[in-house]
């Protein structure tokens, strides 16, 4: 058994073809795809954190809507940019949203990927510390976050305070337990794989992995899945980790989807530069069920995963969005093993 989740980018345009024109369109659109999911039987809905982009930036209003109108499914997101988060802030709306979900929410973090200003994070008021460079300012965030969910006192209590307070140092509120356990690091290397390992955190890993050895995709995202577990194991934690990867896929089963995707498949991986260094990004999954589901079974990382989130083209619509969930469930998973 496999979880199968979608995972959306939540972009809007005005652009003709699009269906989710605005901030507004998206929003809700996101909700209501949850839902769909959920009632096709899906196990998540997750979202892309973007900011200063038409894109979704602000997760935890939609998480928490999310959380309210469904009861089963995961939800999540994959990533939030922890070089633009106040930790102890961060903690108190996802202890809410997760509390409102009933301990359903996955929050998937990270250091982040190329933004679309220079230093966006310093318009939020967050600077790195003398030393220090984005990426360790974003782990060191990442530290107080985790250690905050914990749910531990570490605040002195005003002796005179407006409402009388519990005896010991004080932690933030809401506080969700489990919550801690339930924190993914969006890895692009298979070095931060293993840092996310020993830290505690699951395994979130997607398309484009910034690192190049000159081995096809899935096999190297299997080896960072590999080295990942193996790390866990040395460093002793008590639970088993969950490991999730994202694909684009999308059988074509209709005139509609061959239109959109008939032409997707048959590709490769892709290999370009990233931040100054190699990267390489993984294949499209496009064709008739019986193709893919030969495809999939060659995948070494989707096997290696317990997770699989599918990238959906937001802008084409709820229905059509809740389609493909539908194709893959009910064309795919059953050849594959995972329902």
């Amino acid at each position: 058994m496999k979880k199968i989740g979608f995972l959306s980018f939540g972009h809007w345009s005005s652009t003709p073809h699009s269906q989710a024109r605005s901030a507004s369109d998206v929003l809700l659109q996101s909700i209501d795809l949850a839902v769909a999911a959920e009632e096709l039987g899906a196990d998540g809905a997750y979202f892309r954190v973007h900011h200063f982009a038409q894109q979704l930036s602000s997760p935890f209003p939609l998480l928490a809507a999310v959380g309210a109108r469904t009861s089963r499914i995961e939800i999540g997101t994959g990533v939030i940019d922890m070089r633009y988060e106040n930790p102890l802030y961060m903690a108190e709306d996802a202890g809410a949203a997760d509390l409102i979900s009933g301990g359903r929410l996955q929050l998937g973090i990270s250091r982040g990927s190329p933004e679309q200003v220079i230093e966006g994070y310093r318009y939020f008021g967050h600077v790195p510390a003398e030393g220090q460079d984005h990426a360790e300012m974003a782990r060191e965030r990442t530290r107080i976050l985790l250690d905050v969910l914990r749910g531990e006192g570490f605040a002195e209590p005003n002796p005179r305070p407006m409402f009388p307070n519990p005896p010991g140092l004080l932690r933030v509120e809401p506080h969700s337990p489990g919550l801690r356990e339930r924190i993914w690091w969006g890895a692009g290397t298979r070095d931060t794989a293993e840092w996310a390992a020993r830290q505690g955190m699951n395994l979130m890993s997607s398309t484009l992995l910034s690192e190049d050895t000159g081995v096809p995709f899935h096999r190297l995202q299997a080896e960072q899945i590999e080295r990942f577990r193996t790390a866990w194991a040395e460093a002793g934690h008590p639970r088993e980790p969950r490991v999730s990867v994202s694909r684009s896929i999308f059988p074509v089963v209709n005139d509609l989807d061959r239109a959109y995707f008939g032409r997707e498949g048959g590709g490769g991986d892709q290999v370009g530069y990233l931040d100054g260094g190699k990267a390489r990004f993984g294949k499209t999954y496009a064709g008739s069920p019986e193709r893919l589901v030969e495809e999939l079974a060659r995948d070494e990382a989707v096997a290696a995963a317990d997770t699989l989130l599918l990238t959906i083209p937001n802008q084409l619509g709820v229905e059509y969005n809740a389609h493909v969930l539908e194709s893959v469930l009910s064309d795919l998973a059953p050849g594959l093993g995972w329902r």
